[in-house]
């Protein structure tokens, strides 16, 4: 057989490749061209169309690559929970670390810097160079509302800094606490475009809400919900959180060594839960018996020592509320002893964490050309312990008050996996020394100033030197894209962007007596407002962190007055003295209010955990009934129908073999929640009240192989919030068990929790069948239907 001539066909594409080196705009190999940065992404050349026919006679053009200026630093933004001003021993608190102590040496510490006073909105304003109102944060996610500046959405006028760094030439990387996307949008519908990995970073590996447990964590890798090493006894989501990071950086510098990076370490440390490895809580046993009163005193001594505050400096008084230590009982001072022995365990494991990040810069020979930021809390320390603190902090979502019995039955179990604990306000207080107030107050200092440690000894001469200049963490990212030598973009993806709202702060790595830049600053919080203006500051105290409703409504809300270039602490209170100053001070509140979308104020706080009532999006868009089938697992709250204060019907389509065992449908974990499960063949409930009490219904009957319809009735007695009810579990249509439930969780069950079908994830509702709660049957659909109650 003949056989068939080859044929070679030339694609009539081929005539497109060049007939010379096209020049391509800047890379590291060609800056002749400059980039034009201010617009992204930036634009790919246009190549001339080709005429030669022979590629062996046409030269291709270079390579367009989109590299950073020559010689741009590497940057790590390092994020601190919940620290305050004064608990760093850096800034002459109590907690010794180091690492943040060998930073300074080399570096700068900024003593006048400042934070938006809660979490989501300090991280969107770090990440991003716009103030939290202009981001739409105007509060955690959790509590959005339906009004421009607290959607919870932050607006395509606004890019965040990752995304400018990755569209410069950056690898981006954020590891840890994320807390700005929507909670409607933290499930596998998305959207994902406020995920970290949609928001300029190329990796993420840490947690999306706004805690979570260091022994038992909610984990994300990108966008898929991961589970560590947890049978580890040595787990502890920090570490694992540094392994993560340097194990990227090493993997990115080994690929790309001549490719700088950003990345973002942001610990959920030290926000409650205050958990920590056993070791380091031993090293501050005993540490604590002069208590709060005697540690604000020890710690301004310090300070002035270090010279992060004025010599003139005086505490400023504590809350009337925070009793003083001398008075308190002896079982109060052991129970608040320990909480803060362990707080300053898990601050210093949290440095030790970051120690080991910063060796290994120094191992790859990185550290002298990277520029660090080591910010030491995102508010001021956490009063939401209350008064007594807490061995479960979502009593506080729930509003519960729990007792010192209560409390002194869990204490040798603070810190471990068996508490979800918080410490005692009046810590708080200690912590944010030498100021009044704390987190969530940011009408005040001690809700707003958080020491700051930068260190880039290629770029900064100065070292182991104080700053005083008063800046804001909007003032990060202008700092940063100085460093690096690009602009804010003017326009990403063909939108046009606002004027970034930070100024950056270079002028001052050098220059101890550089003019503050920054000569203007609103705070808002909750209904806690204030406004710095060059030396001057304003604020009014709406509602204290411990309290449940505001003090009084905001337009009747008493403004104070400090002049704190010779006021440091915010000690003398001059609105008396001075009226004309506050009434100029409280115009230019409302005017920046005006101008960043502060207005208008929503106050409540509780309340705005529930979307409907807060006026956000809810996935669940108002349904009463929700079909859900085996395999879907990992349902975070707020992405679930609500069950709390209402009757609820579930109904469970189930073909099993005798004996079935394991969770039908469960809701929350070892702290809160309840399950539908069957032992050994019998159908059971289980309401776990806040880790506190537990209600169990049991039926009566056993369920034979086959295919059933088990039905869980709980009927809600109403008359308000967290009230009782009965549950009845029927077995095709036959009641088979009842029994009371005498209370429930009216606001929340769990930052870190979820809803599961066919087990029960992350940590058991029920102890009773932990490491066996995968359901041994098969679930063929799973229905959850509301009813209203009667008020």
């Amino acid at each position: 057989m003949k056989s068939k001539p080859l044929v070679v066909l030339i694609a009539t594409a081929l005539c497109c490749m060049a007939t010379a080196i096209v020049a391509a705009p800047e890379s590291l190999s060609d800056t002749s061209t400059p980039l034009d940065r201010s617009s992204l992404p930036i634009k790919e050349p246009i190549y001339p169309a080709v005429t030669e026919l022979d590629a062996s006679k046409a030269t291709p053009p270079a390579h367009f690559e989109v590299k950073p200026p020559a010689k741009a630093p590497n940057v790590v933004v390092i994020l601190i929970d919940d620290m305050g001003f004064g608990q760093s021993s850096a800034f002459g608190g109590p907690i010794n670390m180091p690492t943040v102590e060998q930073l300074a040496a080399n570096g700068l510490k900024y003593n006048r810097f400042h934070t938006t006073a809660v979490c989501s909105p300090s991280r969107t304003a770090l990440l991003t160079g716009y103030n939290h109102h202009s981001n739409n944060m105007g509060s955690i996610t959790e509590t959005a509302t339906g009004f421009v500046g607290n959607t919870g959405i932050r607006p395509q006028t606004i890019t965040p800094m990752a995304e400018v760094l990755r569209q410069n030439g950056y690898s981006t990387a954020a590891f840890g606490k994320y807390h700005e996307t929507p909670p409607w949008e933290a499930t596998v519908s998305g959207s994902f475009d406020r995920w970290p990995t949609h928001s300029g970073f190329d990796k993420f590996y840490g947690f999306i809400g706004g805690e979570t447990s260091q022994w038992h964590p909610m984990v994300y890798d990108g966008t898929t919900r991961v589970f560590p090493d947890l049978n580890n006894p040595n787990y502890h989501f920090t570490t694992d959180m540094t392994n993560q990071a340097i194990t990227w950086m090493n993997t990115q510098q080994s690929l790309t060594p001549d490719k700088p990076f950003f990345m973002y370490f942001a610990t959920g440390a030290t926000h409650a839960p205050h958990h920590a490895p056993k070791e380091f809580i031993e090293k501050y046993k005993g540490k604590f018996p002069d208590g709060w009163d005697k540690l604000r005193e020890a710690t301004l001594a310090k300070q002035k020592q270090l010279g992060v505050v004025p010599e003139n400096a005086v505490l400023a008084p504590k809350p009337p509320e925070i009793k003083d230590w001398d008075k308190l009982s002896a079982d109060e001072k052991r129970l608040f002893a320990k909480q803060m022995e362990v707080f300053a365990g898990f601050g210093e494991h949290t440095d030790h964490e970051i120690g080991r990040l910063i060796a290994s810069l120094q191992d790859r020979n990185l550290l002298n050309n990277t520029l660090v930021f080591y910010i030491l809390g995102d508010n001021g320390s956490s009063a939401e312990g209350s008064m007594i603190g807490m061995a479960n902090e979502n009593t506080y979502f729930n509003a519960v008050s729990e007792t010192l019995d209560m409390q002194l039955k869990k204490i040798n179990e603070l810190g471990s996996e068996h508490a979800y604990n918080h410490f005692a306000a009046g810590w708080a207080v200690a912590g944010d020394t030498p100021f009044t107030w704390t987190k969530q107050v940011a009408s005040n200092f001690g809700g707003t100033r958080n020491g700051m440690v930068v260190h880039w000894p290629a770029g900064i001469k100065a070292k182991n030197e104080v700053r005083s200049q008063f800046h804001h963490l909007i003032d990060i990212a202008p700092t940063v894209y100085q460093a690096v030598g690009v602009p804010a973009p003017k326009s990403v993806n063909g939108i046009e962007q606002r004027p970034i709202e930070g100024v950056s702060m270079n002028y001052s790595f050098d220059d101890a007596k550089a003019a503050d830049t920054r000569k203007t600053q609103y705070f808002e919080m909750f209904g806690n407002r204030g406004i710095y203006h060059d030396g001057w500051f304003a604020g009014t105290l709406h509602r204290a962190p411990w309290e449940k409703t505001p003090r009084r409504p905001l337009a009747e809300d008493i403004w104070e007055l400090y002049n704190v270039n010779e006021d440091f602490s915010q000690a003398n209170n001059l609105a008396d003295k001075n009226p004309e100053k506050l009434a100029e001070l409280q115009k230019l509140f409302m005017d920046e209010a005006v101008k960043y979308n502060v207005l208008p104020i929503d106050d409540r706080v509780l309340a705005r955990l529930d979307p409907v009532s807060a006026g956000r999006p809810d996935l669940m868009q108002g349904r009463t009934s929700l079909a859900l089938y085996e395999g879907a697992v990992g349902l975070p709250e707020n992405a679930f129908i609500n069950v709390k204060n209402k009757s609820v019907i579930i109904t469970a389509d189930v073909t099993v073999p005798a004996k079935a065992s394991g969770a039908m449908i469960v809701q929350g974990g070892d702290f809160g929640g309840w399950t539908f499960y069957m032992k050994d063949g019998t159908p059971s409930y289980t309401y776990n009240w806040l880790g506190l009490e537990k209600f169990d219904v049991v039926a009566k009957q056993k369920v034979p192989a086959g295919q059933h319809t088990l039905k869980l009735d709980f009927a809600y007695e109403g008359g308000g919030v967290g009230k009782g009810g009965t549950a009845s579990i029927f077995l095709d249509d036959k009641k088979i068990g009842e029994g009371k439930i005498a209370k429930t969780q009216g606001f929340m069950f769990g930052v870190d929790e979820t809803a599961d079908v066919g087990v029960d994830q992350n940590t058991p509702v029920n102890p009773a069948y932990k490491g066996k709660s995968k359901f041994t049957g098969k679930i063929n659909k799973v229905t959850v239907e509301t009813l209203p109650t009667e008020k």
